[in-house]
């Protein structure tokens, strides 16, 4: 799969690919919101590989004109949105609601440039009230999958809890086994009453830095081909 990204500005990562994979898991059907979707990486993927009626949304017209151009590039279809979820209005109800949000403390030194401010730092999206808003867009038994911050998942297991969405399963993933994590990955189910999966860590590299086999075949699942352009 061929995807255009900006020369300058915010691309996608690993993190996106590992999203991905998880969500797959899921065997994902109905109706998804890729929420942030940036040049529409996951979500792209995710309507290549399963049956799915597939919409997105971007506050960022630049990332939003990059995602319709990739879905055009590889003869997908989505509903398109340019709109800040926080106050996004629409009937419909998904089924599936992803996302790979932008989680940096807005304490920390930020970026100048607009568009990687916005898709890193929480502020532009914050978690108290994104799950808030998942909430009203995710049907009854509806999914919501994402990754975050790992050092927040007291924070996103209270909010979740708070809101009705229950997590069922997380999984930890390290750069290496001895590594601490940075990043989580939770599924959590609207009005679900089972007990949480935590799932076994998800290793990036052995000891070599070189891929485990986990993470390459992530990579290989997606085979993704980057074209840096400016439109």
């Amino acid at each position: 799969m061929f995807l255009y990204q900006p020369t300058s500005g915010y691309c996608y990562n690993s993190d996106s690919i590992f999203l991905y994979d998880f969500i797959s898991t899921f065997k994902p059907k109905g109706k998804l919101l890729d929420v942030g979707c940036g040049v529409g990486v996951i979500s792209l993927l995710l309507s290549r590989d399963f049956n799915i009626e597939t919409s997105i949304i971007d506050k960022q017209e630049k990332m939003l004109e990059y995602a319709v151009h990739n879905y055009m590039l590889n003869g997908l279809k989505a509903q398109s949105y340019l709109d800040d979820f926080m106050v996004f209005q629409t009937e419909e109800r998904y089924d599936y609601i992803i996302s790979n949000p932008p989680f940096y403390d807005e304490n920390v030194q930020q970026s100048e440039d607009t568009h990687l401010n916005i898709a890193r730092y929480a502020h532009h999206l914050p978690i108290e009230g994104f799950v808030r808003r998942v909430k009203t867009f995710l049907k009854p038994k509806g999914w919501f999958i994402f990754c975050y911050d790992a050092k927040q998942v007291d924070v996103l297991l209270y909010h979740l809890k708070r809101n009705g969405i229950n997590p069922e399963k997380i999984q930890f993933v390290h750069s290496k086994i001895d590594r601490e994590s940075k990043l989580v990955m939770i599924a959590a189910r609207n009005n679900s009453k089972s007990m949480t999966q935590i799932l076994p860590p998800f290793v990036v590299f052995d000891g070599k830095s070189n891929y485990q086999p986990k993470a390459q075949y992530a990579f290989d699942k997606a085979n993704t081909h980057s074209i840096k352009g400016d439109f």
